[in-house]
């Protein structure tokens, strides 16, 4: 089963058409959604939205954990013709805010729960939006506010939807930039379209099929699961943020759901291997697994493959400008004396890839340079950043656009490409891209603070982000005070792992932070 149009929201229409009865969506709890109860409770919000004037280009927040309602919320945005802008609940609610008001939201669908917060912190950024409160017996605050019940119970026919186009946008995913502020990937229907293209041409999907919905909603992996479920009629178990990152209990459930397709971070799949039980006998692996995100050391690729010798793995490679843009299907035995990771794989059709020096010309293959990636999946550009996007692309003598990846890899004989780190301070944890400048440009709003610096250490269960801290004369400083203060302007994985405190950072010759000597500090010390 597939749409004729590429249209994100057409994909659950199709589905609510042909499987009504199927199952959707299954949260932790067992309880379940057919394709009829989503395709309604989406129908619903869109109604709502485009009777507020919602439609397309414009965008909508959603601040939910992740709940049917989340999803339900996702599917009507689209299908009111505009993009949705999710956000980490779990993350500080100023931050949030923050990206909501850059993006320039005219509705957010919010968990009650944070919703007097967010008001408080949008308070200086002009006339607050209309929100669609999702909890039960939430407070509705301001004349323009709904609860998701009534948005649910309302009978107003459906109204006439805008057509879309593929080209508009459908969603807008913010990453960790280098000054300290998230910056907006603008994607659209056709850039999704291209990898989950892709996608149904790659992997053996059916309406049979259970998929695991790890990734949280604002990160990109979560495209794959949304809608490749979604397409093929499947059913998209819900897997909540704190079940997630426990691995004693991941694996059990995992097991018991018997999923069928999985999806996440190396370093989910690593501490799965450890401590997930999943070497058990008679554990039902999934037939599909798909890793992206960051490196997967051979250490702990080989105890998956050990674990799981039927399993298809599949090393998927792609910035979220980019989605995923390369991919390497892991072979079903992985030599003994292997010690390297395997390569991030071939580009993945109808994109191109290829390998540039500093000045943007294409260099021989077996030499290092910078990954660029162009064609229909490569992002529309950053949200209201058009020198930052104009930064990302380079143009080459044909007049082919290409996205600037920042990666650098080498294109082997094979037309493989090896991946061989960063060419800036960009680091990947959990799959999340990380700016460490961003973490430095928190810390540095501690009033204490002197001087910061922050540096990454790879391993075999993922990165390690240690902060190197100098304090001002007459301030003294605490690891916890510390921790504290990052966790209320990060996420939680960008809180350093580890903080040092040091009477002066080393600095180069011309007075920089020697963060190579900070670096081999921390392979010192252990950390």
């Amino acid at each position: 089963m597939s749409s004729l149009c590429e249209h994100l929201s057409n994909l659950l229409i199709d589905a609510a058409r042909f499987g009504p009865d199927q199952i959707a969506i299954e949260n932790e709890r067992g309880e379940t959604w057919t394709y009829r109860t989503l395709d309604h409770a989406a129908e619903r919000i869109a109604t709502r939205l485009a009777g507020w004037g919602v439609g397309r280009g414009d965008r909508v927040g959603v601040f939910l954990p992740k709940t049917f309602e989340s999803v339900a919320s996702i599917h009507g945005i689209l299908r009111a013709g505009a993009a949705y802008v999710p956000i980490d609940p779990a993350a500080p609610v100023a931050r949030g805010t923050g990206i909501l008001v850059d993006a320039g939201i005219k509705v957010v669908i919010i968990d009650g729960s944070l919703a007097a917060e967010f008001q408080a912190c949008w308070s200086d950024s002009g006339p607050i939006p209309r929100l669609i409160l999702v909890e039960p017996g939430s407070p509705i605050t301001g004349s323009s506010d709904t609860s998701w019940c009534e948005v649910q119970a309302d009978t107003t026919p459906s109204l006439l939807l805008p057509t879309v186009h593929p080209n508009d946008l459908a969603y807008i995913l913010y990453t960790s930039g280098s000054t300290g502020t998230p910056k907006g990937v603008m994607l659209s229907h056709r850039n999704a379209f291209t990898f989950l293209d892709w996608c149904a041409s790659s992997f053996d999907l059916s309406p049979e099929d259970r998929f695991s919905s790890h990734a949280p909603f604002h990160f990109d992996l979560s495209v794959f699961d949304l809608y490749s479920s979604c397409r093929v009629g499947a059913t998209l178990v819900l897997i909540g943020e704190t079940l997630g990152k426990d691995p004693a209990r991941l694996g059990p459930f995992l097991a018991d759901r018997r999923l069928t397709v999985w999806y996440s971070a190396p370093s989910i799949l690593a501490l799965l291997t450890e401590y997930g039980g999943i070497d058990q006998p008679e554990f039902p692996a999934p037939k599909l697994v798909l890793f992206a995100g960051e490196v997967f050391p051979i250490t702990p690729l080989k105890r998956l493959r050990s674990a799981w010798p039927n399993a298809i793995l599949w090393n998927l490679y792609g910035p979220t400008e980019t989605n995923v843009c390369t991919a390497l299907q892991i072979p079903m035995n992985v030599a003994e004396d292997r010690s390297t990771p395997f390569s991030i794989g071939k580009v993945c059709p109808p994109l191109l890839a290829k390998v540039v020096d500093e000045s943007g010309q294409e260099i021989p293959v077996g030499i290092i340079g910078e990954l660029v990636i162009s064609g229909p999946g490569v992002m529309r550009g950053y949200f209201g950043q058009a020198d930052l996007t104009a930064k990302a692309f380079i143009v080459d003598d044909a007049g082919i656009s290409w996205y600037r990846t920042g990666d650098l890899a080498v294109d082997d004989v094979t037309g493989s490409y090896h991946f061989h780190g960063r060419r800036d301070r960009m680091v990947k944890k959990r799959g999340y891209r990380i700016e460490l400048g961003e973490i430095e440009a928190a810390i540095y709003q501690n009033p204490g603070v002197d001087r910061a610096a922050v540096v990454a250490k790879p391993g075999d269960t993922g990165v390690t982000i240690a902060a190197f801290v100098a304090m001002k004369t007459g301030h003294k400083g605490s690891i916890i005070a510390m921790k504290r203060h990052c966790a209320g302007l990060l996420p939680g994985y960008m809180v350093p792992d580890a903080i040092t405190f040091l009477s002066d950072l080393p600095t180069t010759s011309t007075d920089k932070v020697d963060y190579q000597g900070l670096k081999r500090m921390l392979v010192t010390t252990g950390v």
